[in-house]
């Protein structure tokens, strides 16, 4: 779960967000290295995982926006929640997508960021997309979830590990939204509609490092693979 809604965290989650984005708009991978050094670092399964996640941002049958999430979602939805010091043997990792499908494992953050990341590569828009913290009543706990706007001014959707039905947003009397963001902006949530925007995201010294992480393909070790 999240450990914190401060804009100190939010603006952390940039660091991982941005270095994604910016390897979407400038460069492919290279599906062949990675799996590659997926299978090197986490073993064969992991390497059948990249093809299964490759295999789906691929799908041309996917026709609409719809289609699209529910695929992506069931996806993920299948690996491990496990949270940052048993796996990584740290507070907060924040995981690039090749991390999460390797290790078969991570955190709330992980599975919004692979979901933000897949649907960006499928072709939705980023404006229609947000990553967004929120209070999980049932665990009264931080929680991050992948909020989808079909219109700028709808109920968003919601992506979420811990129940795998994509509900609207009023359907989610158990989640309580606190910020939201993307690569453009920060807002303060809202329980319906779009929040107050808080201002643009800020830019941090960090983001060229992982940037440089996630281009040459660095992956962390876990301390156990599930």
């Amino acid at each position: 779960m999240a450990k914190s809604a401060s804009n100190f965290i939010i603006l952390l989650m940039f660091c991982v967000l941005w270095p994604l984005l910016a390897v979407n708009q400038q460069k492919k991978l290279d599906w062949d290295i990675l799996e590659i050094k997926l299978i090197s670092k986490y073993g064969e399964k992991a390497g059948k995982r990249l093809k299964a996640w490759q295999n789906i941002l691929d799908d041309s049958t996917l026709d609409n926006d719809l289609e699209k999430l529910a695929r992506v979602n069931q996806f993920f939805n299948l690996l491990n929640f496990v949270d940052d010091i048993p796996l990584w043997g740290k507070k907060d990792y924040w995981a690039t997508p090749l991390e999460f499908l390797g290790a078969n494992a991570g955190d709330c953050e992980d599975f919004s960021i692979a979901k933000y990341f897949s649907l960006l590569t499928m072709g939705i828009s980023e404006e229609k997309m947000r990553i967004t913290y929120v209070k999980a009543l049932s665990l009264n706990q931080y929680h991050m979830v992948l909020a989808y706007y079909p219109t700028p001014n709808a109920i968003p959707l919601i992506l979420d590990n811990i129940k795998g039905e994509i509900l609207p947003a009023n359907q989610r009397k158990d989640l309580i939204p606190v910020y939201s963001f993307n690569g453009e902006n920060l807002w303060l949530s809202k329980a319906k509609g779009q929040g107050k925007l808080a201002g643009k995201s800020s830019r941090l010294k960090s983001w060229n490092k992982l940037r440089e992480r996630f281009n040459n393909a660095e992956l962390g070790k876990p301390l156990y693979i599930p």
